[in-house]
């Protein structure tokens, strides 16, 4: 009776499985939002593969968006979300509002960080400031425990005057010593 159950349960499993890795989920704080998927590979019982675009607010850096967009592997794997994703990504950062910074921040601090697979790779969005042109870089790159990847993207923020603004604020001010 045990072994009946345990392939029911797993059949079961193997048909919700696509149907609920279809549904995306709600972003909680801090979580990144899901602006939309595309389809890159048909799979016939499993989900596609994808691409899929997010988009994040940095935590310290009020009026500063960023979207990224990584592969999603499907199949059974991506499924049950044990597929390893690879390590390409690509960024884009703007202003969308006045910049305000909310605390000191070191070159390179996370703004955020994500797992690429089911252990041992992250992808992490950083940021930095390039103080003599008052503008924020962010680079996204994954890594890995053993080996990491070259792969990576830079977008760039001049920290600009907004609407009636007269100044706009110096990053370099908010650089930790």
């Amino acid at each position: 009776m045990r072994k009946a159950f345990s392939r029911q349960a797993f059949a079961a499993a193997v048909c919700l499985a696509p149907l609920l890795a279809a549904v995306p989920a709600a972003a909680a704080d801090g979580e990144p939002d899901l602006i939309f998927r595309k389809s890159t590979v048909f799979n016939l019982l499993t989900p596609n593969d994808k691409l899929a675009t997010y988009g994040i607010d940095d935590p310290d850096v009020e009026g500063v968006a960023c979207h990224y967009t990584v592969p999603e592997k499907g199949g059974l794997a991506g499924a049950f979300g044990v597929a390893e994703q690879t390590s390409d990504v690509s960024l884009a950062c703007r202003q969308y509002a006045p910049i305000k910074f909310k605390s000191k921040f070191a070159q390179g601090d996370v703004v955020f960080r994500e797992r690429r697979s089911l252990i041992f790779k992250r992808m992490q969005i950083v940021r930095g400031c390039d103080a003599r042109r008052n503008t924020l870089v962010y680079m996204v790159y994954s890594d890995k425990l053993v080996d990491g990847s070259p792969k990576n993207s830079t977008s760039t923020v001049p920290v600009m005057p907004w609407g009636q603004q007269a100044d706009a604020p110096k990053c370099g001010d908010w650089l930790k010593d």
